[in-house]
């Protein structure tokens, strides 16, 4: 039986004089995950919602050189996702963790969609962003405003097999933004059982209920069993 995944790459033995240590380790770590991404907020995310997972070892693309940046052109979050992590996983040889998500609003016809992180503009502030969809909805009435967050999770192993998990977390667009506990659109993201936006939630409330945490637990069930 082939050896599981991760325990022939150890990118951390940087030295020679380091060999021991890493053997040691090597005997208890039976997976290294690669998570697409750079921001250490997500990584820190991530980190401590796979805590739990006994021989996991969460690396970053900061633990790589010459990794690729990958256009996300798809049509699609799990497309996204999926593109992401296929082409991590092959650039690094190990297993990978990707994700893409957005804001959907149905009076918007499904907008602003994959096209989230630059719906005003490439180089768009958040307020930029939130203002855009604001205007946009202007005469929309009250009733026509649900919208919702996804996000999508791919993992892809070096052996070919793929995992797709999703998020969702619904609610309605504001009338204006409110609340500076969050980013992105979330002080424009109203959650009618809370009676609060997403920015007026305290950050654990959020990473309760948040369409990325609701995911990523999917995502734990997974790798907990690989």
């Amino acid at each position: 039986m082939p050896a599981p995944f991760g325990t022939e790459k150890y990118f951390y033995c940087k030295k020679s004089r380091e060999t021991s240590s890493c053997q040691k380790r090597k005997r208890h770590i039976t997976m290294e995950l690669v998570i697409a991404t750079k921001n250490s907020h997500k990584v820190r995310e991530i980190k401590d919602k796979f805590s739990c997972i006994e021989n996991l070892e969460i690396r970053s693309l900061d633990d790589f050189d010459n990794v690729p940046d990958v256009l996300e052109d798809g049509k699609t979050f799990e497309q996204n996702s999926l593109k992401k992590a296929r082409e991590i996983s092959r650039c690094t040889g190990l297993p990978c963790l990707a994700d893409d998500s957005g804001l959907v609003v149905d009076a918007l016809k499904g907008e602003p969609g994959v096209y989230s992180a630059r719906y005003a503009g490439e180089n768009a502030t958040d307020g930029e962003r939130n203002s855009l969809v604001l205007e946009k909805m202007k005469d929309i009435p009250d009733d026509k405003r649900a919208a919702r967050f996804i996000c999508a999770i791919a993992i892809v192993m070096p052996d070919g097999r793929e995992f797709l998990t999703e998020g969702r977390c619904e609610g309605t667009i504001a009338r204006e933004p409110g609340g500076d506990q969050g980013f992105g659109y979330d002080p424009i993201f109203y959650l009618p059982d809370l009676g609060k936006t997403m920015a007026e939630l305290p950050l654990s409330e959020k990473n309760r209920i948040s369409h990325r945490a609701l995911a990523l637990e999917k995502a734990k069930a997974i790798l907990a069993h690989l």
